[in-house]
């Protein structure tokens, strides 16, 4: 175990304005002499969905470095945790090389991320897309509680973390489900689940129609256009409040298959007491861009 010190630490609500409404996050702003096992260690003490530790870059472009855990392992790439840490270094004092882009290395590579008035926003990794198994979405299903021929359309995604994106019909049938978190965790399957609002489906036709319509859709992108879920159980999270890097690999495969339009929130973590918003665009090159509002809720030091 590396000798003990006295780190400067923020714990962040991220995809929320207000504290206590979003997904929390424990970022330790200063990591270097930890090795692998105190950070773990740490992050499985915090008990929250994820913990960072910023390090000095490793890669001349990069402004810093951030290491990923859950209370169950690394992670190359998440969301949340990379808006809550860029909120958290800035906040800190931290200057971008780049003026209004920020760039973060992660075991996944650079990412990008932009500041918006207020708002952090993050370009998402471009996702692997591909087919699950029948016996896989049957399985899953009865995980759920919902029969196979409820899920609309499903999808492995995996952009760093690897879900298994299910669409659902509806909204309500998504906030309804009460899985079987045993089962989800015996299958080693994290399960992110989405269900559009009764409007989005017309709006992302219209959108797809001409531009005057996907400027109408940005003009009424606070209403949340899509209810999502997202099941963690392998690596030690049941549900996790608002989910950055699943929201960012289901944007890409639902815009694509033209589910959505180029614009659009998601709410994420009702059923949790929660109140996350992510926002979603899609720019000229094809790239998703997650963003989101972030709140300090926590300020001070930690021994570690």
């Amino acid at each position: 175990m590396t000798a003990m010190k006295t780190r400067p630490f923020k714990q962040v609500d991220v995809f929320t304005p207000t504290p206590y409404f979003g997904n929390p996050l424990a970022v330790v702003l200063d990591g270097t002499g930890l090795d692998d096992a105190t950070m773990q260690r740490f992050a499985a003490w915090t008990h929250l969905s994820e913990t960072t530790f910023l390090l000095p870059p490793t890669e001349p472009s990069a402004d810093y470095r951030v290491r990923i855990f859950t209370p169950g392992g690394e992670l190359p790439f998440a969301g949340h945790p990379t808006l809550g840490s860029c909120h958290a270094w800035l906040q800190a004092g931290g200057k971008p090389k780049a003026g209004h882009v920020i760039v973060q290395q992660c075991a996944k590579g650079l990412v990008p991320i932009r500041r918006e008035a207020e708002r952090l926003t993050f370009a998402t990794p471009a996702s692997r897309r591909s087919a699950p198994s029948p016996t896989l979405l049957a399985q899953v299903a009865a995980a759920l509680g919902i029969k196979a021929q409820q899920i609309v359309a499903a999808q492995l995604l995996d952009n760093g973390p690897s879900w298994l994106g299910l669409l659902l019909a509806d909204a309500d049938t998504v906030l309804a489900l009460r899985p079987d978190h045993r089962v989800l965790a015996e299958l080693g399957q994290k399960v992110g689940v989405a269900g559009l609002y009764p409007s989005s489906s017309q709006a992302a036709l219209i959108a797809r129609s001409n531009r005057e319509a996907r400027a109408f859709a940005r003009t009424n992108d606070e209403a949340p256009s899509i209810e999502v879920r997202a099941f963690a159980a392998p690596i030690g999270v049941e549900e996790d409040p608002v989910t950055g890097s699943f929201n960012g690999s289901l944007a890409e495969w639902l815009i694509a298959d033209g589910h959505l339009p180029e614009r659009y929130v998601a709410a994420q973590g009702q059923v949790l007491g929660r109140d996350g918003r992510v926002h979603i665009t899609r720019d000229s090159d094809r790239q998703v861009w997650v963003g989101g509002d972030c709140a300090t809720c926590i300020d001070g030091q930690v021994t570690l």
